[in-house]
């Protein structure tokens, strides 16, 4: 199919496509990679009649450090995440969920900002943003304000983001050095949404976890941040007894739908192996 008849801009500041947002309220979408919204529109789902194209808007990109705080743009791609030296060095299990995002085509386009602001449970960079404590940075008419990941997602594609908002950019917090860090993904084949996904992020410290965050994907209405789970696992020597605790705490928390990628008892299952998975390797990454 291909999309209804739709007015096409492309403004060249933050300021002037969040001007195009206030005139044309709910009739204007924001465009960035496209790979969620351009389906939609094709299958009549969405129906947008002004699109509003972000990628000429030049201060949506680019990725810098100032302080203990890396900034992404939003229009920063995948592909821009997996070859950037500053991402690599310190914040690596960006790139390694990245390279697990579809296929080299659609990372060349697709975008960060895109990927976290959507609300859709199935993209893979929510749960990791929720597991490295980033926040979001959203610019509307009133100005701008930061929400924490951890509280943006509200439900299936409904998030704290206002409709005449753009989500302009992400900060992370850099990681202590020697962390261990990993993102184990179950897909059905190469490109495909996550059946269940892992991402963990922890420090070591005399042979015992100091610090730990853990959050899920496609598990359940929202990226979800196992808390409980990563409590449990402070303190201990990753011990098979408290592993196994940590995972049952996990799997509690998961409402995944049964859809072709299984029954949902299989996915909250296999949840639980990808966390199992992504402790292991964090594990064997980390110093200390």
């Amino acid at each position: 199919m291909i999309p209804g008849e739709f007015t096409y801009h492309r403004p060249a500041s933050v300021a002037e496509a969040i001007a195009l947002l206030v005139d044309h309220g709910d009739e204007a979408r924001p465009l960035a990679g496209g790979h969620s919204l351009i389906p939609m529109m094709k299958l009549r789902m969405a129906a947008p009649e002004h699109l509003i194209d972000l990628s000429g808007v030049a201060d949506l990109k680019g990725v810098s450090q100032e302080g203990d705080v890396i900034t992404i743009g939003a229009m920063t791609t995948q592909a821009e995440v997996i070859g950037s030296a500053l991402l690599t060095d310190k914040l690596p299990i960006l790139r390694e969920t990245a390279l697990l995002i579809a296929d080299p085509q659609i990372r060349y386009v697709g975008t960060l900002g895109g990927n976290v602001a959507n609300g859709d449970p199935g993209n893979d960079m929510p749960a990791l943003m929720q597991c490295l404590s980033a926040s979001y940075v959203l610019a509307g008419p009133d100005g701008t304000r930061e929400v924490s990941s951890r509280d943006f997602y509200e439900a299936a594609y409904f998030t704290a983001l206002a409709p005449e908002e753009i989500l302009t950019a992400v900060k992370i917090p850099v990681p202590a050095p020697g962390h261990g860090y990993a993102y184990e993904k179950l897909k059905r084949k190469v490109g495909d949404y996550a059946t269940a996904a892992a991402a963990v992020m922890l420090t070591m410290s005399g042979g015992k976890v100091s610090s730990c965050a853990i959050a899920l994907t496609n598990v359940g209405d929202t990226p979800l941040f196992a808390e409980e789970a990563a409590s449990i696992l402070e303190g201990s020597t990753l011990d098979r007894e408290t592993v196994k605790k940590a995972v049952a705490a996990a799997e509690a928390i998961t409402m995944p739908a049964s859809d072709g990628r299984g029954p949902a008892e299989y996915r909250t299952k296999m949840a639980g192996v990808m966390l199992e998975r992504a402790l292991k390797r964090a594990a064997e990454r980390a110093q200390g």
